[in-house]
Parts: structure tokens; C-alpha cells; sequence
């Protein structure tokens, strides 16, 4: 097939593309490379993408509706894989116009040409955030989002609510992915492992906000990207629920769309995190207890239920077999410990 990756010298977007470039699939990739965070790591994602003759990539931002047009003109992708955004929660409280630009203006713009060139299937980034103030575990896909604590999560639930609208008025394909704290090699720099380990390396104290009372999904990138490839061919169809037969939570009763969690189902501490990086790393660092930040969730824990029932996805990775993967990867390439 050809599929479209906006976002492509991400983290995930990079993994999500060299996996499609190994079965097989010839992969277009939009990125703007913006310098949110060190894009060095970017270019360096980009480079490996660039070894394989299939891949073609435009710089451009996904907010240009002009260059998405052109690259659906010319690329006229069967499937698209949707994972440029404007990430991070913390900067979204000083730069929220990033998040209109890239996470909404940008998606309708994906709407729009998936509109116009028809997909068979569109996936797209969503995020786990968008449960706010949930304090039920597991989160699980009919639980209310009503209740985002960021811009960020709002951004993400308003393209949930977009590309339900579109499946239902043009028909087009949609399943959205509420992803849970991913990580592994050649991750983001502004996430807790990458931080955690280029301060224990200097010799930094750790600032541990929630006082490290904080438990998330940890999710290693190999499962993620598994389960991305899964859905490629599980694309949605509009059901009609029965009296006997009602409606899934993962599933909409009036268009060819699906939303899912796809994560860690088992809840890791953060401490427990940690002190998995501090043992790879063979060093440990001082840590200091801080109150929970704004826009900060305290927990996380997926309900993957539903995905299992689609695809039989169970993630494999543990936390311990991760974080020594990551730390293998940054003894590799400690130019990108640098600031």
C-alpha cells in the first residue's frame, strides 16, 4: 500500500515508518521539523527513514493547507497514519496557539483531503490526557472526556469529536488511538526517562513532582507501533446496535469509526520507573519531592480491552526490559544527552 505519515521525524511517526518501509509499504511523510525540542534527534530519525528507496519526505507543516493538498495530489495515499502534532503538556500553558495550528487547524486539514482523495483507512493521534480529571482506573474508552486539565488534551479531544463528524458525513474511515506515556529508544527528550537519565548522568537531582507519588501505562515504542500496523486493515464500518447486541464503547453506531486505548494495561509507580533507570544506569541521583503540577494527572492505567477484542493486542515489553533497551541506545549516542 502507500501510506501517508504526517509527523514522520517524531518518535513514533519515525518507528511507525521504517516498520511499514520493512513490510513492505511505500510510506510518504509530511514533518516540519520544528525545534520544540533538539533537532538533531529529528534529522537523525530522518536519516534512517532516508535509507530506504520507498520513502519520500516533504518538510512542511500540516497547518499549510495548500502543501497538505499537494501532497495528497501527488502522493494519493490508500491509508493515512496521522501523528504530527504539537506534543507536551507543560508548554502548552505558554504557547497555546502551537496546539490550534498544528493539532486542530492541521487535522482538519488532513479531514479535508481524506475528504477529497478517499482513504480506506485514516488513523490518527489522540492522547490519554483527554480523561483530565478522571479519577476511575482503568480508563476505558466510555468513560466521560469532557474534563481536560490542558489545552493539549482539549486539542486532542476536539479532533476525537472531527473525525467522528467527518466518518459520519463523508463516510471516511477513522479510528482514533489514545496513547499512554510511550517510550524507548530514540524517544522525546522532554519526556521523564530522557530527563531522568541525562540528570543521573551529570550528577543532577531528580525533581519528582506528586512528591513521586505519580503511576502511569508506561509503553514501550515496539508495542505501540505493533498495534498500529494491526489496525491497518481493521478498519471500521458503521454498525447498527440491537436491542440484544448494544453499541461497544469502542465503536460508533452512526459512522465507519473506532477510538481505542492502546497502552500498558499494567500501571507501573514512577518510583519503580526510576529506580529501573537507576539500575541500568548503574547510578543513582537525589531526588526532590515536589506538589503536583498543573495539568498534570496524578495516575494513569489503560483498559486495552477493546483492542485486544479487535486485534488481540497484548503489549509485550516490561518496564525493566525497556528502559534497558533505551539506556542501550543512549550509551550508543550520548550526543543527544547534550542540551
Amino acid at each position: 500500500m502507500k501510506v501517508l505519515v504526517t509527523g514522520h521525524a517524531g518518535f513514533i511517526g519515525c518507528e511507525v515508518a521504517l516498520r511499514l518501509l520493512a513490510d513492505g509499504h511505500t510510506v510518504f511523510g509530511i514533518d516540519n521539523l520544528n525545534p520544540y525540542y533538539d533537532v538533531r534527534l529529528k534529522h537523525a530519525r530522518l536519516a534512517r527513514l532516508q535509507m530506504h528507496a520507498q520513502f519520500t519526505a516533504q518538510v512542511g507543516d500540516i497547518s499549510d493547507a495548500t502543501l497538505v493538498a499537494d501532497c495528497f495530489s501527488r502522493f494519493l495515499p490508500d491509508v493515512v497514519i496521522n501523528l504530527a502534532a504539537q506534543a507536551g503538556v507543560r508548554y502548552s500553558l505558554d504557547n497555546p496557539r502551537a496546539y490550534v495550528d498544528s493539532n486542530i487547524v492541521g487535522f482538519l486539514n488532513i479531514l479535508e483531503n481524506c475528504r477529497s482523495y478517499p482513504v480506506k483507512h485514516l488513523i490518527y493521534a489522540s492522547t490519554s490526557s483527554v480523561y483530565g480529571a478522571n479519577t476511575q482506573m482503568p480508563f476505558e474508552e466510555s468513560q466521560a472526556t469532557e474534563h481536560p486539565l490542558t489545552l493539549y488534551a482539549a486539542s486532542k479531544k476536539a479532533n476525537e469529536m472531527m473525525a467522528h463528524s467527518y466518518a459520519h458525513l463523508f463516510q471516511i474511515p477513522c479510528t482514533g488511538l489514545r496513547f499512554f506515556t510511550v517510550y524507548g529508544p530514540w524517544g522525546r527528550p522532554d519526556m521523564a526517562l530522557f530527563k531522568f537519565a541525562r540528570a543521573i548522568l551529570k550528577g543532577e537531582p531528580i525533581s519528582l513532582y506528586n512528591y513521586g507519588k505519580h503511576k502511569r501505562s508506561f509503553t514501550y515504542i515496539s508495542d505501540i507501533v505493533e498495534g498500529i500496523v494491526r489496525l491497518i486493515p481493521h478498519v471500521p464500518t458503521a454498525i447498527t446496535p440491537s436491542s440484544n447486541m448494544p453499541c461497544p464503547p469502542s465503536k460508533s453506531a452512526v459512522a465507519p469509526y473506532q477510538l481505542f486505548n492502546i497502552g500498558n494495561s499494567a500501571s507501573v509507580p514512577l518510583l519503580d520507573y526510576l529506580d529501573a533507570l537507576e539500575q541500568c544506569l548503574g547510578k543513582s541521583c537525589a531526588r526532590q519531592l515536589l506538589p503536583l503540577q498543573a495539568g498534570d494527572a496524578p495516575d494513569t492505567e489503560a483498559s486495552v480491552d477493546s483492542l485486544f477484542a479487535a486485534i488481540d493486542y497484548q503489549p509485550k515489553v516490561l518496564v525493566q526490559q525497556g528502559v534497558a533497551h533505551f539506556v542501550d541506545w543512549l550509551r550508543a549516542n550520548p550526543q543527544f544527552l547534550e542540551n
